[in-house]
């Protein structure tokens, strides 16, 4: 059996701002058809990731191909083959979904008979038929995000980036886009879906990409991230950690990773059990109080936070 063509090959790809690097050597590939999560702490390169994908931004230095197009030299081009869905709904709120249909597809030059067949596709998609002529204003934020995945899919894109689809609706829109979602991929649409819901990522995307500080971090499908991290984790809740102690830790046989943030000591290892025995001892004989001890079930969650850390960002 074949495989599905690469319809996005990212190699190297950076954007800079002044001495700011913004998205640093990122490389991966796409399929069509599949649905590939983007997941990173806010102010980790995303959005610029994204801008640069659709043709919005131009790459510093590497290179990628959108639909065996160069990213470089043929960003016009692209710009015709994806659609996007912003955070920020792009929809004029005094106008109605037909008329907001009209124009978005005005822009893609689609007309006649086929502009009907379009905004009638489109109404339909979002279950909105019956709020066709009112304004949208007047639409629930749910009814608001689906006319949003409409107008992204107007000009048939082969690439659908999704930029937090999902933020503030209901669970029957939420669970409404879903379906649409998987259907369109069922149909052979590739979806670049970002999102700050990891169990969204988890039960929706082929595979997630974990982003932070302008790289990729770690990529594979759902199961095997949370696999690798299985049954790997100990949170130990202290008042006080001197380093001195936290290094003790790390040096101990079995320990491979331990960091202290907000009161919270992190460790992982292949056998927890045995090391947490270690850990607690080693408190205990250093006067060191704790509050609280957990190995946590691992999902999606827990390994990305292991990965980009549980201190806020801006």
């Amino acid at each position: 059996m074949l495989e599905p063509e690469v319809v996005m090959d990212v190699q190297g790809l950076v954007r800079r701002y002044g001495d700011f690097v913004a998205v640093d050597r990122v490389e991966f590939q796409v399929r069509r058809g599949e649905i590939f999560g983007l997941l990173g702490p806010n102010g980790a390169g995303k959005s610029t990731l994204i801008g640069m994908l659709t043709g919005v931004l131009a790459p510093s230095d590497g290179r990628a191909s959108i639909c065996s197009l160069d990213l470089l030299t043929q960003r016009e081009a692209i710009k015709k083959l994806v659609g996007l869905v912003p955070q920020d709904l792009a929809l004029y709120q005094t106008l109605t979904a037909r008329d907001n249909l009209a124009f978005f597809a005005s822009l893609h030059e689609i007309k006649g008979k086929l502009l009907e067949q379009r905004i009638q596709f489109a109404l339909a998609l979002a279950q909105l038929e019956d709020w066709a002529d009112k304004p949208v204003r007047s639409y629930s934020g749910g009814m608001k995000r689906r006319l949003n995945l409409a107008v992204a899919l107007l000009h048939r894109p082969r690439i659908l980036f999704l930029d937090e689809p999902t933020v503030g609706v209901d669970p029957q829109s939420r669970n409404h886009i879903f379906d649409c979602i998987r259907q369109l991929a069922a149909e052979g649409l590739t979806v670049f879906y970002t999102t700050h819901y990891m169990e969204e990522a988890q039960s929706l995307c082929d595979r997630v990409g974990i982003f932070d500080r302008g790289r990729m971090i770690a990529l594979d499908t759902p199961k095997n991230l949370v696999q690798t991290t299985r049954s790997r984790l100990l949170e130990v809740g202290v008042l006080h950690l001197p380093g001195s102690v936290l290094q003790e830790i790390k040096a101990m046989e079995g320990v491979e990773q331990a960091t202290e943030e907000n009161g919270l000591l992190l460790v992982t290892a292949v056998d927890i059990p045995a090391v947490a025995v270690k850990v607690l001892s080693l408190l205990a004989e250093r006067k060191v109080s704790f509050t609280s001890v957990n190995t946590p079930e691992v999902n999606l969650e827990t390994v990305f936070l292991q990965l980009t850390g549980k201190t806020l960002r801006d």
